[in-house]
């Protein structure tokens, strides 16, 4: 038997490495698990986040939206940039010099606290322990406790089986050499929109295929609506209601068959991606004899603290239910430390923030209208336009608005939306907020610097009771 430990986790992305991390603070004696091999054929820690997803496609939205500036924006502010190109290589090249420098960050603070990492692919065994398999060895550890974070994979479909080249997952839409001039994206949610931005930026001919019939159907739907009017405008063709029923490779083609309210149809692209969700990684996560449930979606069924249904194994991030998101991922990670180092530790599920990192950013955090109403609250809202921000025409990116959504008795805020430059950064101010359990009055009465694009969330709490200061007002104060 190999060394104990007070706590390992198994998988080192922005759950686990975070778990890790604080439990060592904390004063365990803390090991984490990684199996995740580079293109060196290196472990490195980060997960999906860092390598092949959050961190990657920034820097590719990133660069792809300072192309369009240069392109399009500069001119009206009087800079002439003359002819401008995009080698693709270069920023590929530049993304992975990001993910490399974070991964290899993280084993650094691996060293810092004194976490050790392990090498392999960690199983999670009966009585605890943790067996740790690479390159045909295998080594068993024990642990007073566990915390799986083995995230979550792409989801594939029937129809459109991947092809290397041609019909890829996220993970190959990172990994384009050059710009496709007809790109297929299956699935208008958070990934798809994304990676379909960058590709359109840069030449692409994009059509997104969503088989729902609403767009964002998660988000407030003023915002929504004002958010694919926008992707339109920048060339996305968002067709909703179409449902892929076949795909066919001919002559380097991907012919992609779909059924919408019209009948049966049929489209070609260059390439494809598919971005119809995630699910849970377990495979090979699991003994036998480990005792841990799933559920019926195959998720690793867990209470409000991450309590897997075996004492002193704990579950957190995307293999759990819940939204998949590294930030919630990472606070589950701190909740469980601390739980394990005996410490009181809740989350609020109710106010975790989402975000699409388009141009302009959509986020949102706690309840839309629809919801609430359908809950059977009533509601009042403040909406303000970035079109009337001083900030938002300085910065040309008067697109958009900010929404804040109130419990019509109380005041309390139920949720924020902001579709805008920036929205990423915002929709802290509405997480606070019901953190704190503010209403609407408490934001209007805060003072904000000016002038600032979080100024339109001022505005937006002071429209709830039609008190806006800088567009037309439905009520008098009284």
């Amino acid at each position: 038997m190999a060394d104990k430990f007070d706590l390992i986790v198994i998988g080192a992305g922005p759950g686990g490495y975070v778990a890790a991390i604080r439990a060592a603070q904390l004063g365990l004696k803390t090991a984490c698990v990684e199996k995740w091999i580079d293109k060196e054929g290196k472990t490195v820690h980060g997960g999906t986040c860092l390598n092949v997803g959050c961190i990657p496609s920034k820097a590719l939205l990133e660069a792809s939206h300072k192309f369009v500036e240069a392109q399009h924006d500069f001119d009206d502010m009087g800079i002439q940039a003359g002819d401008v190109s995009m080698d693709v290589k270069k920023m590929m090249a530049r993304k992975d010099k990001i993910v490399k420098n974070l991964t290899g960050g993280i084993a650094g603070l691996f060293k810092a606290n004194g976490v050790t990492a392990l090498e392999g692919a960690g199983k999670v065994l009966s009585s605890k322990q943790v067996e740790v398999s690479k390159d045909g060895e295998k080594t068993v550890y024990e642990a007073d406790n566990i915390v799986i974070a083995s995230g979550s994979v792409p989801v594939e479909i029937p129809p459109t089986p991947l092809t290397e080249g041609l019909i890829v997952d996220s993970t190959g839409a990172l990994e384009f050499d050059e710009t496709p001039k007809r790109l297929g994206v299956i699935g208008a949610g958070v990934i798809g929109l994304e990676l379909g931005s960058v590709w359109n930026r840069l030449g692409s001919e994009v059509t997104v295929l969503e088989a729902m019939d609403s767009f964002l159907p998660m988000v407030d739907q003023a915002v929504a609506k004002e958010t694919q009017k926008l992707l339109k405008k920048q060339g996305l063709d968002i067709k909703l209601g179409a449902r892929v029923t076949g795909s066919e490779i001919k002559d380097d083609e991907v012919v992609v068959k779909y059924a919408d309210s019209e009948g049966d149809k049929e489209i070609t692209f260059d390439k494809l991606i598919v971005c119809v969700g995630r699910r849970p990684y377990t495979q090979g996560l699991l003994g036998d004899d480990a005792g841990v449930k799933l559920d019926e979606r195959g998720f690793i069924f867990v209470d409000d603290h991450c309590r897997t249904s075996v004492p002193g194994v704990y579950a957190i991030g995307d293999v759990v239910r819940g939204p998949m998101l590294a930030h919630k991922a990472s606070e589950e990670g701190i909740m469980v430390a601390d739980i394990v180092a005996g410490h009181k530790a809740e989350m609020n599920y109710d106010a975790i923030p989402s975000v699409i990192y388009t141009f302009p950013e959509v986020a949102w955090v706690g309840m839309n209208e629809q919801e609430a109403k359908a809950a059977g609250i009533e509601v009042k809202s403040g909406s303000f336009p970035f079109a009337a921000s001083g900030r938002a025409m300085a910065n040309n990116a008067t697109e958009g608005m900010a929404k804040v959504i109130t419990d019509a008795e109380t005041d309390r805020v139920l949720g924020m939306h902001i579709v805008g430059q920036h929205a990423g950064e915002m929709i802290a101010q509405g997480v606070i907020a019901m953190e704190f359990g503010s209403s609407a009055e408490d934001l209007a009465l805060t003072c904000y610097a000016h002038p600032t694009m979080s100024e339109a969330v001022h505005e937006a709490a002071l429209a709830v009771d039609g008190h806006a200061i800088h567009m037309a007002n439905r009520k008098k104060r009284k």
